[in-house]
């Protein structure tokens, strides 16, 4: 088992396998910031602008998910985490505002690291420090 298994393990249950199928979705689509232009371009700029301030994080649907993500990339991540399409975006809705705030402590995600290994440092300074 990885030390990026570990620490996320630590999070209980199957949240760490999910946490980094997720994470390695994300990169695969283009990006955190491909998606949130994704998300932009379909009208949800206010959206993108709470999940990456420091304010309450605005809930998006599972319908709006696929409405934005198309339904083909979903069922990618909903093939890699063995579940149907509807429950992937339910993941999705639930999570990418998460993730995105997480990862935004300063209004913007960072393009200087991949997704995997900014997870596993957000991780380790939640738990570790």
């Amino acid at each position: 088992m990885g030390l990026f298994d570990q620490v996320t393990g630590m999070m209980g249950g199957g949240d760490a396998g999910k946490f980094k199928v997720i994470l390695t979705w994300i990169n695969e689509q283009g990006g955190i910031q491909a998606i949130l232009e994704q998300f932009r371009e379909k009208g949800f700029s206010d959206v993108v602008t709470s999940w990456l301030s420091g304010a309450h994080n605005q809930s998006v649907s599972p319908e709006q998910i696929q409405d934005v993500l198309g339904t083909p990339a979903i069922s990618g991540l909903a093939e890699k985490l063995g579940i149907d399409v509807g429950s992937a975006s339910q993941l999705l809705a639930e999570q990418f505002p998460k993730i995105v705030d997480t990862l935004s402590p300063a209004g913007e995600v960072a393009h200087d690291e991949d997704l995997l290994t900014k997870g596993f440092h957000m991780l380790k300074d939640k738990f570790f420090s």
